[in-house]
């Protein structure tokens, strides 16, 4: 039986080699962007819906006609964020707010309500990033992006202890990925989005244990 994906934030990116991606792989994918139009993809199998992380109204209606059209969810994928703070040395307001707003709680919230779409053996996958690695963190810039990450980390956690036996769940760093949410990625980033995006697939088709922390670049566990 063909599988449904839904990845958030796919209309560029690491969301958009995603997306192309499992659509190769037989999927079909639901892919949300604020917007809700990706016509760089054209696939007869790919559908894509407005999603506005930020808004609590968005959220709740993309939820409902998602979830009117597409009964079972397999795979979910939240790939959406942003990192305004990204290489700032101290925290600013007004992006330290839309950071939490998009990278934690619009991702927590959606996800709740998708969880019953969600069967036997579905899989959750959260972008996370190593930045958000307590262990690993050896540096004060990028406040928000960093704390929003560990707090997804946290989630992740959470949700492998309510859905153990279940649902899979993992927290994944995708590498350092030529993307637009820091300028210099796209010059000195070491992987593309497709290459990031097949290292993610890689993880996904493994029989990975539920509660991991993983970087595809390295192809590794990372600490939390």
């Amino acid at each position: 039986m063909k599988k449904t994906a839904l990845i958030t934030g796919a209309s560029m990116g690491i969301g958009k080699a995603l997306s192309e991606k499992l659509l190769s792989e037989n999927y079909t994918v639901i892919g949300t962007c604020r917007s809700g139009l990706i016509p760089e993809i054209t696939h007869a199998n790919f559908h894509a819906f407005p999603l506005d992380l930020s808004n609590e109204a968005s959220i709740e209606s993309a939820y409902k006609e998602i979830s009117s059209k597409f009964p079972q969810i397999d795979l979910l994928i939240n790939n959406a964020g942003i990192g305004p703070d990204l290489g700032l040395d101290n925290p600013e307001k007004k992006s330290y707010k839309s950071t939490f707003e998009v990278n934690v709680s619009g991702t927590v919230f959606f996800t709740e309500s998708l969880i019953k779409l969600i069967p036997k053996n579905g899989i959750i996958l959260i972008i996370s990033s190593k930045m958000g690695s307590i262990n690993e963190c050896v540096s004060s810039s990028s406040v928000a992006y960093r704390m929003s990450k560990t707090a997804l980390n946290m989630y992740t956690k959470i949700l492998t202890n309510k859905l153990e036996g279940n649902i899979s769940v993992a927290a994944i760093h995708p590498g350092w990925v030529k993307t637009t949410i820091m300028d210099s990625n796209m010059e000195l980033a070491t992987l593309t989005p497709e290459q990031s995006a097949e290292g993610i697939y890689k993880f996904l088709i493994s029989n990975f244990e539920t509660g991991t922390f993983w970087d595809v670049e390295y192809e590794k566990k990372l600490e939390w």
